[in-house]
């Protein structure tokens, strides 16, 4: 691709700046929780047809695609934004605040959507010189287990790709900053919920009972322990309980205790030891005291890796477009995200964009009341995507 054609179409880009963040101003103040983003697919969809491209609606629930097939055949390159929105009360104080009372885009996700529009935009006005096809890939309940991305692909999202990538902003590196690394970069994430059921009764007679608050006391102590004393400590891992839930009164022995927690690794062989464990442990421990337990363990987000090929071919386009001083490696995290589902069946990446400036409106961390963003890294995203897609494409 020449620097003028390419040149060309940062130029369209720029353009449509203000559009893209008219976009995404609409899109926060009228968010939608996962798998019941109606309206957002709606004005999507309204767009892309506006572009000029083919739309697939109704993908794995509200998913929905545009396709831009260029003049001539080549390669077909997939590019994804979620936008679903999460629980939060929206807490700024800005002209784009939420309208939706308790629901919030708290991570980015309209800014993914506006951006990616942006993006089909610039590109349909150069679909002449395009050599293949773009599949714009709009996701809904990114947020939410099992996620939209799996149901999507189930509905054939991906036939026909030979690459897939995705970008999403983060407040917590600076704008015009990008990290990008290869390998796994996010961590598959599980949840389970355990049911103890003890016998209740008076707090003065614990030799009457089975108490379910110490036998739920027990198993955290225990499960902390799966991973100091039985994964490779050269191996990532976490267990975390965030809900315990038991009794009623001070002076009663409750029957029944509820536990809640994640589990989170790299390592699929790690991920099902663990799992194997957690079992082991509630079953030793209930039947000690002479209890009983379910468990409800759903295995969420597989661990997000990035296929070093790719990875590294974006690392050198973005050198091209950003400079090499701003391109960095991305941090490791052990959050989870379900692009890691399209990962799994195409070679891609996935990388972050700097969205953070001096303003302190910019730092609050992503699913934080306050959350925003430096909407300059929008142009960032869209400058992105179309480097990736003029070297595959063009």
């Amino acid at each position: 691709m020449n620097d003028v054609l390419l040149g060309d179409i940062n130029k369209a880009l720029t353009d449509h700046y203000n559009d893209v963040v008219s976009w995404r101003r609409y899109m926060h103040e009228n968010p939608e929780l996962s798998f019941k983003e109606v309206k957002t697919a709606e004005y999507i969809k309204e767009k892309l047809l506006r572009f000029g491209l083919e739309v697939k609606t109704n993908i794995g629930g509200h998913g929905l695609i545009g396709i831009l097939e260029g003049d001539q055949a080549g390669k077909t390159i997939a590019l994804r934004a979620d936008f679903d929105a999460l629980p939060i009360h929206d807490e700024k104080e800005v002209s784009y605040k939420s309208q939706n009372p308790g629901v919030m885009h708290a991570c980015g996700h309209d800014g993914h959507t506006a951006a990616l529009l942006g993006t089909a935009k610039a590109l349909s006005q150069f679909r002449h010189r395009i050599k293949g096809k773009v599949i714009f890939i709009f996701q809904p309940a990114e947020e939410t287990p099992p996620g939209g991305a799996k149901f999507m692909i189930e509905e054939g999202v991906l036939d026909g790709v030979d690459y897939v990538f995705g970008a999403h902003l983060d407040s917590q590196t600076p704008l015009g900053k990008i990290s990008v690394g290869e390998g796994y970069q996010m961590a598959a994430v599980d949840k389970f919920s355990i049911h103890i059921q003890g016998k209740g009764g008076h707090g003065a007679r614990p030799q009457d009972a089975v108490d379910s608050i110490v036998i739920g006391s027990d198993i955290v102590s225990s499960l902390q322990k799966i991973v100091s004393r039985g994964v490779n400590p050269l191996q990532s891992a976490v267990v975390t309980i965030g809900v315990f839930q038991s009794g009623s009164a001070f002076n009663v022995i409750a029957d029944k205790a509820t536990l809640e927690g994640t589990v989170r690794t790299f390592d699929n062989n790690i991920r099902k030891q663990v799992e194997k464990q957690i079992y082991s442990i509630i079953e030793g421990i209930t039947s000690a005291f002479g209890a009983t337990y379910t468990i409800d363990y759903l295995n969420g987000y597989p661990a997000l890796y990035n296929h070093p090929e790719e990875t590294e071919t974006v690392r050198t386009l973005l050198i091209e477009q950003f400079s090499e001083q701003n391109i960095v490696e991305i941090e490791t995290s052990m959050g989870a995200e379900d692009f890691s589902y399209y990962l799994l069946e195409k070679p891609g990446t996935y990388f972050k964009v700097g969205s953070q400036n001096e303003d302190e409106a910019t730092h609050y961390p992503h699913h934080h009341p306050k959350f925003d963003f430096d909407e300059r890294a929008l142009l960032n995203v869209e400058k992105s995507f179309v480097k990736i897609v003029s070297h595959y494409l063009f």
